[in-house]
């Protein structure tokens, strides 16, 4: 079928002008994040054919008032340590690594403007 969606490509997170510093320096110097291209009023970053974009919206005043509306997942291989290094780097968690019920671990925090982003470690298929 043609005229269906077929992948995610990215996801754009806006930004008041006045907090795109704040947000920029979370995303790469606290979650680490390397970012594709970095210029003034916009960082993306990429994996495989996949985009994180954070950028200035003219429209967007303040931060997030419903953070829960959306949730940004950022997978990775060690939960724990990176749990850790996040709040040795100041990150505040709302849920530390748990894992649920489907066999993945989770922790929730929020970035600077208050949107709501998870560490998702999904279970090892095992080789049997």
């Amino acid at each position: 079928m043609s005229d269906r969606v077929i992948s995610l490509s990215g996801v754009l997170v806006w930004t008041a002008e006045n907090r795109f510093k704040a947000m920029r320096d979370f995303y790469v110097n606290v979650l680490g994040l390397i970012p594709r291209s970095d210029r003034d009023r916009f960082v993306n970053f990429e994996w495989g054919c996949q985009r994180l974009t954070i950028s200035v919206h003219e429209g967007v005043s303040y931060s997030n008032q419903d953070p829960l509306r959306l949730m940004i997942n950022l997978e990775v291989t060690d939960i724990y340590a990176t749990s850790e290094r996040l709040r040795d780097n100041g990150v505040v968690f709302l849920r530390m690594p748990e894992q649920e019920p489907w066999g993945g671990w989770i922790s929730t925090f929020h970035d600077p403007d208050g949107n709501t982003l998870q560490l998702l470690q999904v279970p090892r298929k095992s080789l049997s």
